[in-house]
């Protein structure tokens, strides 16, 4: 698994040293967008429609559009006055229960393990977030960004999850606002309460698959079995061509148009007398 982050977790006066992990991955099956005749991948390019060319990475600036088509230009160095830019910590700011934070908030799972000479700090973290039942909530930058962020413990490790600014999370009240609650008789709602007793269970991740994802690729196996299969054609290479080929083709070629150019002189027929 490949480190994604290196920093410490800020725990009042003490840091602990930690590598971050991503913890979840996605797995849908993804496509590229041939070009239907030839079944040739598509390119996306980066270009400039006004200068009419293609632009390369290093031709690129940040852009913050305030107006309808005016843009304030932010460069590096205008990152680098932002509070916590350069920064490598996880800040811890408070603890709290973890039913008290609705899934909503969250966003996406890293792991969390210790950095050599970091273990004892990260075990008594850990041990106290475990007897305590509480998780941390923290602020940290990843990728030039300050993003909210809860730490719990999840299977022996340390883990983090990114959170959405209560800012971030849209409001219901206008889709609310539109709904008109029926009148429900007392039978009914006893019977979908029994309905859903009679579906509780524990919470068991493995027995749940997307049978989707898996019937799309049990197509897509029957497919390459049977052997309907695109496979662009190659494009068009130059023919190389011998050097002294080339040069015996030009000579002769320059010397026809010279030929051609040439004017051919008059013969001046002798008088007879």
């Amino acid at each position: 698994m490949r480190t994604l982050w290196k920093g410490a977790i800020s725990f009042g006066l003490v840091n602990v040293p930690i590598k971050m992990y991503t913890a979840t991955e996605r797995k849908d099956i993804r496509f590229n967008q041939l070009h239907a005749p030839c079944k040739t991948p598509i390119q996306y390019r980066k270009y400039c429609p006004v200068c009419q060319v293609e632009v390369s990475a290093d031709e690129l600036v940040r852009g913050y559009e305030f107006e309808k088509g005016r843009y304030v230009i932010l460069r590096d160095e205008d990152f680098e006055l932002l509070p916590g830019e350069n920064t490598k910590t996880i800040d811890i700011l408070d603890f709290v229960d973890l039913a008290e934070i609705d899934p909503v908030y969250y966003d996406r799972s890293y792991y969390l393990a210790p950095n050599p000479g970091g273990e004892k700090a990260y075990a008594l973290l850990k041990k106290a977030m475990q007897e305590t039942g509480k998780i941390a909530i923290a602020r940290v930058m990843i990728r030039s960004k300050s993003v909210l962020a809860c730490l719990r413990v999840y299977d022996q490790l340390l883990t983090m999850e990114t959170m959405f600014f209560p800012d971030e999370i849209r409001s219901p009240a206008a889709l609310t606002a539109q709904i008109k609650e029926p009148e429900l008789h007392p039978n009914e709602i006893s019977m979908a309460n029994s309905l859903i007793e009679n579906l509780s269970s524990h919470f068991e991740p493995e027995k749940y698959t997307n049978q989707y994802r898996s019937k799309l690729m049990e197509i897509i196996q029957t497919k390459i079995a049977g052997e309907e299969v695109a496979t662009p054609a190659a494009p068009d290479t130059p023919k190389v061509i011998d050097l002294m080929e080339a040069l015996q083709a030009s000579l002769k070629a320059t010397e026809k148009e010279k030929e051609a150019a040439t004017p051919r002189k008059k013969t001046r027929k002798k008088k007879t007398g």
